[in-house]
């Protein structure tokens, strides 16, 4: 079944301050998208948007899953939807093993409760694509976890969870070379004819295991161009700044 996210129109603001202007985009399962953008040009926040932060208001504009408009939606009812953030900075838990967490969210959005031995047999199928030691399944949430080891713990909750969405903020941000190479073919895994893909991210180092199927520049609160990967390659280049600004809405 093909997916369709759409994003039209979107103005956001927060605390009185416009922050997103005029973004319209339109994400399908199968694909890998990237959106790239200076410091401060609204990545975050647009990732936080549609996943219905209450932080920020939307002053004009619609979000549309599958024909349904989200754009009012609660952010448990989005994740029941099928959409899916991975955090810039994932929380530590203590109390909560990742095997927990990550069993209570998969049955939190599913029609069925799955029994304990799948679950597990699941999980150390998952772990073990992503490099993971199955040790960690006993230990709490991201408690004590290196940089590295917090990203890959949200790519496992990706692939267990396997939403029509995925939202990656800045998933590649504090990884070595071997981290990041290994995330990169985790979310090449994740991705199905079911699932589609936001990687947002500064840098085209990620990118270089990936091959995103269009690639938008975020800056100042509007998607400025758009292109392939040749366009990521140009701006960790040429820099932003050097960017020949055109209206790709």
């Amino acid at each position: 079944m093909s997916n369709v996210l759409e994003i039209k129109d979107l103005n956001v603001s927060s605390q009185g301050k416009e922050i997103i202007t005029g973004v319209s985009l339109k994400l399908e399962s199968g694909k890998i998208y990237a959106l790239m953008g200076p410091n401060g040009a609204g990545k975050s926040t647009l990732a936080n948007v549609l996943m219905g932060s209450p932080k920020y208001k939307i002053e004009k504009g619609k979000i549309i899953l599958n024909g349904e408009d989200i754009t009012n939606m609660l952010p448990n009812e989005r994740a029941k939807k099928g959409l899916f953030l991975s955090f810039q900075y994932p929380s530590e838990i203590l109390g909560v093993t990742l095997s927990n967490f990550l069993r209570t969210a998969l049955n939190s959005i599913s029609s069925k409760q799955m029994p304990v031995l799948e679950f597990h047999n699941l999980l150390k199928e998952k772990m073990k694509m992503l490099g993971m030691d199955s040790s960690f399944a006993k230990r709490y949430l991201n408690a004590g976890f290196s940089g590295g080891e917090k990203k890959r713990t949200e790519i496992l909750q990706m692939m267990i969870l396997e939403p029509k969405f995925a939202i990656l903020d800045e998933t590649d941000s504090g990884l070595d070379v071997d981290a990041l190479r290994i995330v990169a073919e985790g979310i090449k895994k994740a991705r199905t004819l079911e699932t589609g893909i936001l990687v947002i991210t500064h840098y085209y180092r990620i990118l270089e295991y990936l091959t995103p199927d269009v690639v938008y520049i975020l800056s100042k609160g509007k998607i400025v161009k758009q292109g392939d990967k040749e366009l990521a390659k140009n701006i960790e280049e040429a820099g932003y700044e050097n960017l020949e600004v055109n209206n790709a809405n």
